[in-house]
């Protein structure tokens, strides 16, 4: 009859078993042929009191031997010079001698005593020690009604250390030195919801795409809407990308426009990255309206697009559902230097700052971040915690940060990129917090 639960032979020392369980660890039992074998040792190095001779050197034995005796015979005729050269000829052919009367053999020498003195084997360098990356979020916000829409962009982080994010109609504005949360504009309904956001470089600006096709600019200090860019666009405005005073939009009627938002051009910055729902990559120079490159190698539509911050012509770019690779481009040539696929939607793409990492964000199935080594791609850490694809990613000014934004309604902050070594003696970033609000309202 079953009892439920099982009897060792071991005097009952196990009861009950239960899945899943760890098992209590067994005490260690000497192996029954151990005595057995415990004394074959001494048939290898023979008795105790009687050398080996394979070990032994014979010459050096007979003659230290006989050599008292001879020592004894000459001793009236040896004179104090001659003594001193016995023991100098002593010295020099028996030194280092052990071979005299061995008991076993001399086990061999260590590899490392018999190579020479060279700094590898002199001084171990030691190995630098891996970076710790966090596996969950550090700090989770609210974010409700945020649209689960791949083609738009609601989330940014500004030079002045403050967080855009647009839920719906309504921009907010989360302060990371202080985790203060205050709200910009509440869009109206015939001009809403907002489709994107971008800060300007000097993280006063902030440029607001609408589902009406206009942009906004909004000076966040004062709050108070500085221009309304109108007609540039036919449709939704899901893209903002500025070059120092030019604002760069991308609407869903396909079209790329260029505002110089001041009143004379400034020509720096050399190309434009440009992905679209018809699986193509342009490359364009903005001394020219036609692209320098169109790129045809994605299966899917292209959204993800990071520019190298170590390597200015180096673009990395990540398709959707039915592509699901990161490809690395050369964008001088136009060449694809190397593609990895992901096994899943490519969202959203940072590079790490302070080394030569790639962060990811992903769709189905497992909706997480993934971290990768460049240019051998190996996988670093894979942060998992958002319940729906990761579709807006955006890094912190010092670069060591970065916040996600998910189609589960949540934001959630991530130290991943660490903290670079001259800067690691510094206080923590205030939007470090304890346990008692690590999960609050952006609103």
């Amino acid at each position: 009859m079953d009892s439920g639960f099982s009897i060792s032979s071991e005097k009952n020392r196990f009861e009950c078993r239960h899945p899943l369980r760890d098992v209590p660890p067994r005490p260690y039992i000497p192996p029954l042929h151990s005595s057995i074998y415990r004394t074959s040792n001494r048939n290898t190095y023979g008795d105790r009191f009687i050398p080996n001779r394979s070990a032994m050197d014979m010459d050096i034995a007979q003659y230290l031997l006989t050599e008292p005796r001879r020592d004894k015979e000459n001793k009236g005729v040896a004179s104090p010079s001659k003594e001193a050269y016995r023991k100098l000829l002593a010295d020099t052919m028996l030194q280092g001698r052990t071979r005299i009367l061995s008991f076993r053999n001399k086990p061999p020498e260590k590899v490392n005593n018999m190579l020479p003195d060279t700094p590898s084997t002199t001084q171990v360098q030691p190995a630098k020690q891996r970076r710790h990356i966090p596996q969950s979020a550090e700090r989770t916000l609210d974010a409700p009604d945020i649209v689960d829409d791949y083609y738009l962009n609601l989330l940014d982080w500004g030079s002045a250390n403050v967080l855009s994010i647009a839920l719906q109609n309504t921009v907010y504005l989360w302060d990371a030195s202080n985790g203060s949360t205050s709200e910009l504009v509440t869009i109206d309904d015939d001009l809403g919801p907002v489709t994107s956001v971008s800060w300007a470089p000097d993280g006063r600006h902030i440029a607001i795409g609408l589902t009406s096709s206009d942009v906004q600019l909004w000076d966040t200090t004062s709050n108070k809407l500085v221009r309304t860019l109108r007609g540039i666009h036919q449709s939704r405005v899901g893209s903002l990308a500025w070059n120092n005073s030019i604002l760069t939009t991308g609407g869903l009627d396909g079209a790329i426009v260029n505002n110089d938002v001041r009143a004379r051009w400034s020509g720096s910055g050399k190309y434009l990255a440009s992905g679209g729902n018809d699986n193509l990559l342009h490359i364009w120079d903005l001394s020219t309206t036609n692209p320098i490159h169109r790129l045809t190698q994605h299966t899917a539509a292209v959204k993800a697009l990071a520019w190298c911050p170590f390597q200015s012509n180096l673009l990395a770019s990540g398709g959707g559902g039915n592509d699901q690779c990161i490809k690395f481009w050369n964008v001088n040539t136009g060449t694809c230097q190397s593609s990895v696929n992901t096994g899943s939607q490519v969202c959203a793409l940072l590079w790490n700052k302070n080394e030569r990492e790639l962060l990811s964000s992903h769709g189905y199935a497992e909706n997480q971040l993934t971290l990768w080594k460049y240019p051998s791609m190996t996988k670093m850490a894979e942060l998992t915690g958002h319940s729906s694809r990761v579709l807006f990613m955006a890094q912190s000014p010092d670069g060591c940060t970065v916040a996600s934004a998910a189609g589960d309604e949540t934001l959630r902050f991530w130290n991943v990129f660490g903290v670079p070594e001259a800067k690691k003696p510094a206080p923590k970033s205030s939007y470090v917090v304890g346990p008692s609000n690590i999960y609050s309202h952006i609103r």
